[in-house]
């Protein structure tokens, strides 16, 4: 089932997410709806918070260009452990503030610690494109956006804009859940 994704401005994107266990009601489904709305919206990563559950979870597929192979994973209880290497910008964007894309300084290299969907515990270390679009997921548990990560000038000429996310006032291809309106898209 495709789930409304949650616009910027809900309060649920700003909290830093709980812990689940195996005992989380429906969690295979849960993934399964979040995997079918990521790809519904043309996305490579959904944190629960984006859909509004503020819980530890988030996957992400990258799916792969000539080069590289995709990388598919279910993150649970995740926590990166270490960052490393020069920083880099990369254009990102996100779900839940569509229209917005911005350049965003990461480490290239992580160390992360999770559960898979089968609660197998993994200790990984990932680089390049997968290891960035992880930290933006991470970020999502933790109650952080890439906006957070601008220049105060940048947030400032970006004000109306997400404003006007938040409100509702953008285009997408996907349904969305706006904070300050009660329809949904």
């Amino acid at each position: 089932m495709k789930l409304p994704i949650v616009a910027y401005g809900d309060p649920v994107l700003k909290k830093v997410c709980v812990d689940i266990d195996e005992t989380y009601p429906d969690l295979q489904q849960l993934i399964k709806n979040m995997f079918e709305t990521m790809y519904n919206a043309s996305g490579v990563g959904l944190a629960a918070p984006q859909i509004g559950l503020p819980i530890r979870l988030f996957i992400v597929d990258t799916k792969g260009d000539e080069d590289e192979e995709a990388y598919v994973k279910v993150f649970i209880n995740a926590q990166i452990l270490e960052e490393t290497g020069e920083l880099w910008a990369f254009n990102e964007g996100c779900l839940s503030i569509p229209e917005v894309r911005e350049d965003v300084m990461r480490k290239p290299n992580i160390l992360i610690k999770y559960y898979d969907e089968n609660w197998k515990l993994h200790e990984e270390k990932v680089t390049g494109f997968p290891a960035r679009v992880i930290q933006h997921e991470y970020d999502h548990i933790e109650g952080k956006l890439f906006t957070d990560k601008l220049s105060l000038l940048r947030k400032q000429m970006l004000r109306s804009k997400l404003d006007n996310i938040s409100k509702g006032n953008v285009q997408t291809d996907y349904k969305m859940r706006f904070p300050k309106q009660n329809r949904k898209r």
